[in-house]
């Protein structure tokens, strides 16, 4: 699978700078994190939520795991993690599980999680699992205009890890 072309020419039409880095498979937003040699602050990861009938995107670091209590209060509505089978026909141009945190592109309400917003820099898949993007965070936003709101909490490093 190639990088969705909607994607670069998105980027392209609004002057990003971007690179695009190449990496072995890799499926977990942590292992493609240590994979890509980037801080899991900077990785940025989708996270699929359903409310009602809507999906929603919500854009959290690798080293965080979504809250739905946070996300209910940032929406204002009850919420649930969206199923695979629920959401992978809005991404046909993606692999399962590497959609670029554009929601824009996908006609998706698009959430990033506050502390993604305080990087320089966010480094996401591509829409494969062997191809991810570096960018700065003020062109993501400027981009995707997302909402900026406390969505999860930061993981606790294993000990012995």
């Amino acid at each position: 699978m190639e990088i969705p072309r909607r994607l670069i020419d998105c980027l392209n039409e609004n002057k990003a700078t971007y690179e695009i880095l190449r990496h072995p498979e890799a499926v977990t937003a942590q292992r493609i994190a240590q994979v890509e040699h980037v801080k899991g602050r900077h990785h940025a990861k989708v996270v699929m939520i359903n409310s009602g009938e809507q999906h929603l995107m919500m854009v959290l670091p690798a080293d965080h795991q979504i809250d739905l209590e946070k996300v209910e209060k940032a929406i204002g509505k009850s919420c649930s993690l969206d199923k695979e089978q629920e959401f992978k026909s809005l991404f046909a141009d993606c692999a399962i599980g590497a959609m670029p945190p554009f929601g824009n592109l996908y006609g998706l309400p698009t959430y990033v999680d506050k502390s993604l917003a305080e990087q320089d820099y966010i480094v996401f898949e591509a829409g494969t699992h062997t191809d991810a993007i570096k960018m700065s965070y003020r062109d993501y936003e400027k981009i995707v205009k997302p909402k900026v709101e406390d969505l999860g909490v930061k993981l606790q490093a294993m000990k012995g890890a």
